[in-house]
């Protein structure tokens, strides 16, 4: 056989396993041990994504007596636990950084007015914008309209304005108040009817 034949040059010798063993996983980090690190464990509080090569044995003796916590009092644990919620990024509570929350400090906003179009005023005046909007009126309806005409109000009036000008009419109809004549009870009546419309209708 002629050892420098072309057909040594196509020939690879696979590695044995033990070498390979070796190559993926490092010797063992606990003193005195010569197994292979093949698993890892975490270094701990702030170095975080460096880890340990320990043989199985070891890394569980590790892991028994790992703390994360470990030179941190009890205060310090609660309020990391805490923050680990938001995942310990700052927070603030709802409405500190809002634009009506400036309008109550007294603080001017930093936004400025005229760099944008609001039609909507959402960011503009949140508490005068509000107060210069009027509630929609609900449209009234005709048994209600006729009752504001036997009350001789117009139909915007509310409240007390309507009990007012009833007490008026009942006083001034009343066959009481007219030496006993009852020739105003058909009117007396719609007034009275009128009032009870208005009253089951909420307006007064």
């Amino acid at each position: 056989m002629k050892l420098n034949s072309s057909l040594f040059d196509s020939i690879r010798v696979k590695p044995d396993k033990e070498r390979q063993q070796q190559a993926r996983n490092p010797q063992c980090e606990w003193e005195g041990c010569n197994k292979p690190g093949t698993h890892r464990a975490p270094k701990g509080r702030d170095r975080e994504g460096q880890y340990f090569h320990f043989c199985v044995d070891h890394v569980r003796l590790y892991n028994k007596s790992y703390n994360y916590f470990s030179g941190m009092d009890d205060e310090t644990v609660r309020t990391y636990q805490r923050d680990s919620v938001t995942g310990h990024r700052p927070t603030w509570k709802m409405g500190v950084n809002s634009a009506t929350g400036a309008q109550r400090d007294g603080s001017r906003s930093t936004l400025n007015e005229d760099a944008y179009d609001d039609p909507h005023d959402f960011f503009n005046g949140a508490q005068t914008g509000r107060a210069n909007r009027q509630a929609p009126r609900r449209k009234v309806l005709a048994l209600e309209k006729r009752s504001f005409e036997a009350l001789n109000l117009s139909t915007t009036a509310r409240g007390q304005e309507i009990k007012s000008r009833y007490k008026e009419l009942v006083k001034l109809h009343h066959p009481d108040a007219n030496g006993g004549d009852r020739s105003s009870e058909d009117r007396l009546r719609e007034i009275i009817q009128a009032y009870n419309t208005l009253k089951k209708a909420g307006l007064c």
